[in-house]
C-alpha cells in the first residue's frame, strides 16, 4: 500500500505575499485558490500549488550563478508555447538572466519573480517519465 502521493504544495516566503501572489496570477496564469491570515495559495493550470507566506529578514539575490546554494534552487514553469510565453513575459517587463538556450533537448530561460525567486521556463523535447 502506498502511503504518499507527492507534494501538495511548496511554500515560499515574501515581504508582501499578496503582491507576489498577484504577480503569479498576472505573469504566469496562476489563480489564487485560497488565502488566510496573509498567506496566499496560488494554483497553476496543471494543479501545482505555491503557498506564499509572510517573510522575515533578508536573503542574498537568487541568480543562475548561485543556483547551487542550499535550499530550493528554482521553480520550473511549463508553458503551453515556450516562445509565446517568453515574449509575453518580456512584454510584461520581466528581466531574464540571459537568452533562451538549449541543453539535452530542452529549452530553458531563467528569470526572477517580483521578489527575486529564481524561476525558469522549460520545454522538454521528451517529457520526464
Amino acid at each position: 500500500m502506498l502511503m504518499f502521493q507527492g507534494l501538495e504544495h511548496t511554500a515560499i516566503s515574501s515581504p508582501d505575499p499578496e503582491k507576489l501572489a498577484n504577480w503569479y496570477v498576472d505573469h504566469l496564469d496562476f489563480h489564487i485558490n485560497f488565502s488566510y491570515n496573509g498567506n496566499y495559495f496560488v494554483k497553476g493550470k496543471n494543479g501545482t500549488i505555491l503557498e506564499i507566506i509572510p517573510s522575515e529578514g533578508s536573503r542574498p539575490p537568487q541568480t543562475v550563478a548561485n543556483n547551487k546554494n542550499p535550499g530550493i534552487r528554482h521553480l520550473a514553469i511549463i508553458p503551453d508555447d515556450f516562445d509565446a510565453a517568453y515574449e509575453s513575459l518580456k512584454n510584461k517587463g520581466v528581466n531574464f538572466q540571459g537568452e533562451p538556450f538549449a541543453t539535452m533537448g530542452n529549452r530553458l530561460v531563467f528569470f526572477n519573480d517580483r521578489d527575486g525567486n529564481l524561476l525558469h521556463l522549460i520545454h522538454r523535447e521528451n517529457p520526464l517519465p
